[in-house]
């Protein structure tokens, strides 16, 4: 099988809790709710939720009808739309391969500026990678800090503790960015769209060799399934730790000789990890930046378990390689105009440094 490279009602708690165990000081830039609040009850062992006032919805639910339509416009809106941002996008500035927390950080940070334009290649329905969930499937997301400034910048909702922050739950911070990022005229998503290889010429990368995912994984039980092409300025390859997608894009570099090898990540250490991830994410060949866990298995260092604000300083980071390598203002060499936090300003590294767990 070819390598694919390539997210109202009043209730209330029985449970008595000790309230000294949840409490925090609540920071974060906060969302006004559409059309429910919270309030908690401090002198009771309860919570309740009430529905707030709100307009109706401006349509009558007894009597209602939609304007017609023909099936086969429906057909020809959506394939013409697809159809054009394939042609749009097959030659385009930058291609981020891989819609985890990192490299949607990435793109979101490289479209600030209108002028790039951005295809994102994801080989699953759903982008967002594991950043639906906190660890071993729980809801929570931990963001170190001073990785929280990006959380300010998205309008993330957090609790803030001396040295993280908590978002109540991890989707709430991969449905906002991604709502955000794909607004903007200049991003395209393909997802479930697998890179199955890059194209390489004179020792640069140029692009990725692009199929549909269920393709990509069906090619032992047809005969020709012949892929597609993006052309890129840059490739910023952000596909995860190793596993049945991941890593495939150093994996790649590897069988064709452009990088020694792939040791792998080392074992779970949080504090060591997010430095080295954040230290380490660069332009790894001419024309193709690493960034995320992706970074960890090129570099064997170790792996952070459920914590995430490397992956979004990594993802930006990345953005601003990717900002250098086309000429334009970023925050690597201090071109950028505009405010940036101090945090954020960061250094690329100049050699294949290995972290040390």
């Amino acid at each position: 099988m070819a390598s694919s490279m390539a997210t109202t009602l009043t209730s209330s708690s029985k449970l008595c809790r000790n309230t000294s165990l949840f409490e925090s000081s609540f920071h974060g830039v906060p969302i006004k709710p559409l059309s429910f609040h919270f309030k908690t009850k401090s002198s009771h062992c309860n919570a309740s939720i009430s529905m707030s006032a709100a307009s109706p919805p401006p349509y009558d639910f007894n009597n209602f009808r939609f304007d017609p339509i023909k099936e086969s416009i429906v057909s020809r809106e959506m394939t013409r739309r697809y159809m054009m941002d394939m042609i749009i996008y097959a030659d385009t500035d930058v291609v981020v391969v891989g819609a985890g927390s990192a490299g949607l950080s990435c793109a979101y940070e490289l479209s600030k500026n209108p002028s790039v334009q951005i295809a994102i290649v994801e080989q699953s329905v759903s982008p967002g990678g594991g950043a639906w969930l906190g660890g071993q499937l729980f809801s929570a997301m931990v963001v170190r800090k001073p990785a929280h400034r990006f959380l300010d910048e998205l309008a993330i909702e957090y609790d803030e503790q001396d040295d993280y922050v908590v978002i109540k739950h991890a989707a709430l911070f991969t449905s906002t960015i991604m709502s955000k990022l794909l607004a903007r005229p200049n991003v395209k998503l393909f997802n479930a769209v697998a890179a199955e290889d890059l194209i390489v010429k004179e020792g640069r990368v140029g692009g990725v060799v692009t199929n549909w995912a269920l393709v990509s994984m069906n090619h032992d039980t047809q005969s020709c399934m012949d892929p597609n092409v993006m052309e890129a300025k840059v490739v910023v390859s952000s596909c995860g730790h190793d596993g049945p997608f991941g890593a495939t894009g150093v994996k790649r570099l590897k069988s064709i000789g452009m990088i020694d090898s792939v040791p792998g990540m080392k074992a779970l250490d949080m504090n060591t990890a997010e430095d080295a991830i954040v230290r380490l994410t660069r332009e790894i060949v001419p024309g193709m930046i690493v960034t995320g866990m992706e970074v960890a298995e090129i570099d064997g260092s170790p792996r952070m378990g459920p914590t995430f604000g490397a992956m979004m300083i990594s993802g930006q980071k990345a953005a601003h390689l990717a900002l250098k390598s086309l000429g334009l203002p970023n925050a690597i060499d201090g071109t950028h105009v505009g405010t940036i936090h101090p945090e954020l300003i960061l250094a690329v590294a100049d050699s294949a440094e290995t972290a040390d767990a």
